[in-house]
């Protein structure tokens, strides 16, 4: 393999003087402790310096021989860049693999990239790669209207958690000492709604802020120990987050111990003055924000910090301490070492889209596939009885959705292309649009592919949605197929019966009329750019679809509270919503079935260090190799609180062989059964008995079981 050696920043010390030389500074001396590197390096930096230090778009100090580390980037699932890296399945995606393993496995792929590109100096979307990603995003899909469901992992805040851990352990790296990259959690917090989303205020009660809206970023901060933070653009209960003190500085760094630095969402300071209206002065409001504890901005900073400690608006050691918490990630990264002691240093480019990297795509697509409903056995498709296919509707050929923030990838296969590649010379494979992602009908387009679903054997219709329906800065106003898309189904299902419904999308569809008429539904997600061959897989049964639901699919809005209210017990997601969903948060079936046995509680401790070993038997009884995703969901009987319906405590994704059987045991700590106690402003274990379910999905539960907590 070809090594290469980390430029810009990093070449000084190839001239630089010995480790022995006295005159050496200690910022430069990577045989002294951090902290004392960080005091040295900005007891030598002026205001000036210190502040565009404090613009995420820094440029260095070449006087002291400092490069431009930080910047930011994006990898949310593929490095953005202006050269190709690979294309993974959108985020939502991979919440519907179930599957933390696997996703460590993709952000360490992916930050092997990335360190890549700035060993080489490939230039970003903005300037030369930085090592600060503005990755994940773990804000939850409370509302399934929101246009962002895309980027996030569930409408859950145990899965998200775990789906985060794994996210940032997997771009952090695990080298004792360095950084690979430094992985920017966001946007925090109860971000959750596009209109009006700079401006807006979310009404929020403390029980449903800590058992809702922030477990999941204390499992990132402090399981995955993520670097970096955004501070959304919203406000809570009127406090703007971007100064929201008792967010940035009480929570998570005197609860949750972060120490590492705080970033608002792309303007968010100049919003203050400009949206938030809390000043009408933008240094005050920069000072406002390095004071409640985020530490870096953009122009905004680099401009307004002199001033604001010109005018006594701001302490030197205010901007210091921000500085400290930029540095330490700077320093963490090895941005000040020399590159022969960081191992990272050493990734080349040819790990940039390698082998290993698009098989990894392939594995991430064909795992969140998620088989809705499969009426007879429908599918899979039997590829001896098929001479002839109609591949239907504007998400079946390259047109296709593959999300947001990421790098344009060197191919993208189509659903058309991965059909005509598996059934080669062995069937007709023909394409017909039907109509776009959001026109009006066309009627001679719709006659087309219905012409064409006619003399097919197999109709495939390939619907769903793409960023002109749910985006950054869009939601949706309904959950219905958008522009022709329904007409055009109905259309073909009407001259063919045997018509399979492959939906591409992020958010939930309410496909009412599909789930009563089609044989088989399949969710196909953003697939990324193996996604034409992983559904062509699928369908034709090369692999036996295991995705579950990541979240709630609602037969309508009805029940569904608006999106300004931020009280999930009032109908939201799985925990409270009291209707019939279309199909239920977990959801997903296989090509074999499965059977659970056995369930078993262990004895449980103290209601404080306490926890419930939770086994049970799951057996492949079909006749296929398949993946179940077991689910562990916990009650509390009787509480003087609203508790939710049923609350995920634990799941594990298992493949087995046919006739084969694992034995699963889930630990349960007794800390999760507790509740926010909004008297004594903690987490608290009330005695009693407490439902302990087991199934496949939150409406499927096939164990059931007591546990007293005395």
């Amino acid at each position: 393999m070809r090594y290469v050696a980390v430029i810009g920043g990093l070449l000084f010390y190839l001239s630089c003087a010995s480790a022995q030389d006295p005159a050496r500074p200690a910022y430069l001396d990577p045989s002294k402790p951090t902290e004392q590197r960080i005091t040295d390096l900005i007891s030598r930096m002026t205001l000036e310096e210190k502040a565009q230090q404090l613009n995420h778009l820094n440029a260095g100090i070449p006087r002291l021989k400092i490069a431009a580390w930080g910047g930011w980037n994006q990898t949310l699932h593929g490095v953005w860049s202006k050269q190709p890296t690979t294309l993974f399945p959108a985020a939502i995606a991979m919440g519907a693999t179930w599957d933390p393993a696997l996703v460590h496995t993709i952000t360490d792929a992916m930050s092997d990239e990335a360190r890549a590109l700035y060993n080489i100096g490939a230039d970003g979307p903005r300037s030369k790669h930085g090592l600060v990603f503005r990755s994940p995003v773990i804000n939850i899909s409370r509302d399934p209207r929101w246009g962002r469901i895309q980027e996030v992992f569930s409408e859950d805040p145990f899965l998200t958690g775990r789906m985060a851990v794994a996210y940032i352990q997997g771009l952090q790296g695990a080298d004792p000492h360095y950084l690979k990259v430094a992985a920017t959690v966001k946007h925090f917090a109860v971000n959750n709604v596009e209109t009006n989303r700079q401006r807006l205020s979310a009404e929020v009660d403390e029980r449903n802020l800590m058992e809702y809206w922030l477990p999941h970023w204390r499992e990132a901060i402090m399981e995955g120990h993520a670097q970096s933070v955004m501070a959304s653009y919203n406000a809570i209960n009127g406090a703007p987050d971007a100064i929201n003190r008792y967010l940035l500085t009480d929570v998570l760094r005197g609860q949750w111990k972060f120490d590492g630095f705080v970033t608002d969402d792309l303007g968010g300071v100049n919003l203050l003055v400009a949206a938030h209206h809390i000043t009408e002065d933008p240094v005050e409001a920069t000072a406002e924000a390095v004071k409640a504890g985020c530490d870096s901005d953009d122009a905004q900073y680099e401009t307004n910090i002199p001033l604001a400690v010109k005018r006594g608006l701001l302490q030197t050691a205010d901007v210091d301490r921000a500085l400290t918490r930029v540095l330490r990630v700077g320093f963490r990264l090895g941005a000040f070492d020399p590159a022969e002691s960081n191992p990272y240093s050493k990734i080349s480019a040819d790990v940039i889209r390698s082998p290993e990297h698009l098989k990894l795509s392939l594995q991430t697509a064909l795992e969140s596939m998620t088989l809705l409903s499969n009426k007879s056995n429908f599918l899979p498709l039997k590829k001896e009885n098929i001479k002839s296919i109609a591949v239907i509707g504007p998400a079946g050929d390259t047109a296709f959705e593959t999300g947001n923030y990421y790098g344009t990838p060197a191919r993208k296969v189509s659903p058309l292309e991965g059909l005509k590649e598996a059934f080669g010379s062995d069937a007709k494979v023909e394409y017909e649009m039907g109509s776009g992602f959001t026109d009006a009908a066309d009627p001679s387009m719709i006659a087309r592919a219905a012409d064409l679903a006619r003399r097919s054997d197999v109709a495939i219709v390939f619907l769903g949605t793409n960023l002109r329906v749910e985006a950054e800065g869009r939601d949706r106003r309904n959950l219905d197929l958008p522009g022709a898309q329904e007409q055009l189904l109905e259309t073909v299902y009407a001259v063919n019966p045997k018509t399979v419904l492959v939906l591409m999308n992020a958010g939930p569809l309410a496909v009412t009329w599909a789930n009563e008429h089609l044989p088989a539904i399949l969710d196909a997600w953003y697939p990324g750019e193996a996604g034409g061959t992983a559904i062509a897989q699928v369908l034709l049964g090369d692999y036996n679809p295991g995705g579950h639901l990541p979240y709630t699919v609602y037969a309508s809005l009805d029940g569904v509270p608006p999106q300004n209210e931020y009280d999930v017990a009032k109908g939201f997601t799985y925990l409270y919503f009291k209707g019939i969903p279309l199909y239920p948060f977990g959801h997903g079936l296989s090509y074999t079935q499965f059977k659970y046995s056995n369930l078993k509680l262990s004895q449980s401790k103290s209601l404080v260090t306490g926890k419930v070993e939770v086994s049970f038997d799951l057996q492949n009884i079909g006749t296929r190799s398949g993946s179940e995703v077991a689910q562990l969901y916990v009650h509390q009987v009787k509480s003087n609180v609203v508790q939710p319906i049923k609350r995920l405590r634990g799941f594990e994704r298992v493949t087995l062989q046919p006739g084969g059987t694992k034995h699963i045991t889930i630990s349960l700590p007794v800390s999760q059964l507790s509740y926010y106690d909004v008297v004594t402003h903690k987490f608290i274990v009330v005695p009693g008995t407490f439902k302990v379910m087991i199934g496949s999905s939150a409406d499927d539960i096939r164990l059931r079981t007591d546990l007293e907590i005395n």
